[in-house]
């Protein structure tokens, strides 16, 4: 008798266990890691299985190719109706959505209105016709407006309540009750521009937009900081910053010069940190053919993931140039920021395209159970014919896939050596890693911006009518082997969006404003 209780208790800690696991922040944690440690469900034997639980269409207005932002989840959260695991998700068009992860069943909608000083969706007179046209759907996919950052949930308050953080397109901060989707405090004016995905470390809330890196302490909301801007090259990163152990924001910057005498910092790896009541540049990480990529548009635009290995802490960063540099947070580019503790090969991009090749959204990271870190990088266009990966998997990569590295030590100095490549993918995306499985997608994206008869064109609609559809992929961790597709059953692409999971479901959205959930049959 006793030995079957035990076996019934340890099935329902099991069954409760599995259920806990939440992603509340894009990327999963603050260092932009995508992993996901508490994944029980799935695994490399059965995600084969896997089905379409469901799909919503939210309803969200598409603006320029931008449509909703990267799920996230939470478990147990005591809602009117019980405990419920919620999946909250966040749309271009200033919408907020929390659904019940069980089913999609919608459980409270928020959407923002403010003045955004242009009437309706007209072009200054002096804008030329390149940059975008007047509705929604024909706006510059570069500053489409509107709520264009990844929301971030915090821990739970002394009564329970869990906040949910998130930025209007006028930026106002709203702080929300993720039961119910009510105020928990008054909204506050901050920071206006394209945003990133928000970070919350500890109290600190860091927001990263196109042009500015700064940070707000959640109890001194009255005195906000003051903001580290770019002066040349804008601020990227689509998971936004990665924060270090030491609180330290990580960031890379676009097109533009490098020239410290002038603070200016383009084409880079930029670290902030947070100075009485301003946001200053801590260090910094310029390549030294800085000129060459500007020239040519590949400037290192995904957002860092940093990890520890063998004690030591190590950030790791990619870009449209398709190399993989890792650096030490105290020195990043050696005493003249310009050395990096390692540089890879070109692994793709051969073709030197700046719109449809490169390494493009962020970098992610997992440590296996033998101890051996890894590092994925996404890119676009096929892996690099000089570059050797030891497995190769087929359909050989033309569109985009996936690169899989290990960290291994040299000399007293942390490497990166390929390890796998994906099968083909159209316009590979940032991966996340659960329980032996690496989770991708192709976004299906149309990521032309100029062609040979018109010139550069940022009219959204162009690119959105060319477009094929989205498809996600599980790999096995270990060799990149396909291990599931969900073939043609997402219609529609997706643009700078993310996958994401928790308790054996699997969520990714499209153009269209649907969300997928994906898992076993219960």
């Amino acid at each position: 008798m006793n030995r079957l209780v035990c076996l019934m208790l340890a099935l329902c800690w099991g069954a409760s266990a599995a259920q806990n696991a939440e992603w509340p922040t894009d990327g999963k944690d603050k260092q932009r890691s995508g992993w996901q440690q508490e994944e029980h469900i799935l695994t490399t034997s059965n995600v084969k299985n896997m089905t379409l639980l469901w799909k919503v269409k939210t309803g969200n207005e598409a603006r320029a190719l931008h449509a909703l932002m990267p799920a996230l989840i939470a478990a147990n959260v005591m809602t009117a109706s019980g405990s419920k695991q919620i999946v909250l998700v966040s749309g271009i068009s200033d919408n907020l959505y929390a659904m019940d992860a069980a089913d999609g069943t919608l459980l409270w909608k928020k959407h923002y209105t403010y003045t955004s000083g242009a009437k309706g969706f007209e072009l200054p007179p002096e804008m030329p016709p390149i940059m975008g046209g007047k509705t929604p759907a024909t706006l510059n996919f570069l500053e489409p407006g509107g709520s264009s950052d990844t929301p971030v949930i915090g821990d739970a308050q002394q009564d329970g309540k869990r906040p949910v953080y998130f930025i209007d397109g006028g930026g106002m901060l709203h702080i929300l009750n993720l039961a119910d989707g009510a105020d928990l405090k008054p909204p506050v004016q901050w920071e206006k521009g394209k945003a990133w995905a928000m970070n919350l470390d500890g109290n600190t809330l860091w927001l990263p937009t196109i042009k500015s890196m700064t940070a707000m302490h959640l109890d001194d909301m009255d005195h906000p900081m003051t903001p580290w801007v770019s002066k040349s090259g804008g601020v990227w990163g689509r998971r936004g910053a990665a924060i270090d152990s030491h609180g330290v924001a990580w960031l890379t910057t676009g097109d533009g010069t490098y020239d410290p005498p002038k603070e200016e910092y383009a084409n880079s790896i930029v670290a902030v940190e947070i100075k009485d009541s301003k946001v200053v540049m801590k260090d910094y990480y310029t390549p030294t053919n800085w000129e060459w990529l500007l020239k040519r548009d590949l400037d290192p635009n995904n957002t860092p993931t940093i990890f520890r290995y063998k004690e030591h802490e190590i950030v790791a960063a990619s870009g449209k140039e398709c190399r993989l540099v890792l650096l030490e947070p105290d020195a990043p580019g050696g005493a003249n920021h310009q050395t990096p503790m390692f540089r890879s090969d070109l692994f793709c991009n051969e073709a030197v395209d700046f719109q449809d090749h490169g390494s493009w959204g962020a970098l992610s990271s997992w440590e296996d159970g033998q101890g051996n870190r890894w590092i994925l990088a996404p890119f676009w266009g096929p892996a690099h014919s000089q570059f050797h990966f030891p497995i190769t998997n087929t359909p050989k990569t033309e569109k985009g896939g996936l690169a899989a590295f290990k960290v291994v030590e040299k000399g007293g100095k942390f490497a990166a050596i390929p390890v796998w490549v994906s099968r083909d993918m159209d316009h590979g995306e940032p991966a996340i890693i659960a329980n032996g499985i690496v989770f991708s997608y192709g976004s299906g994206d149309f990521t032309q911006q100029a062609s040979p008869d018109k010139g550069l064109n940022f009219d959204s609609s162009i690119r959105a009518r060319q477009a094929n559809h989205a498809t996600l992929y599980a790999l096995d961790a270990q060799t990149g082997k396909e291990l599931y597709s969900s073939g043609d059953q997402i219609p529609t692409f997706n643009h700078f969006s993310g996958v994401t999971i928790a308790n054996g479901q699997v969520y990714i959205s499209s153009y269209d404003g649907t969300l997928y959930c994906f898992g076993l049959k219960k």
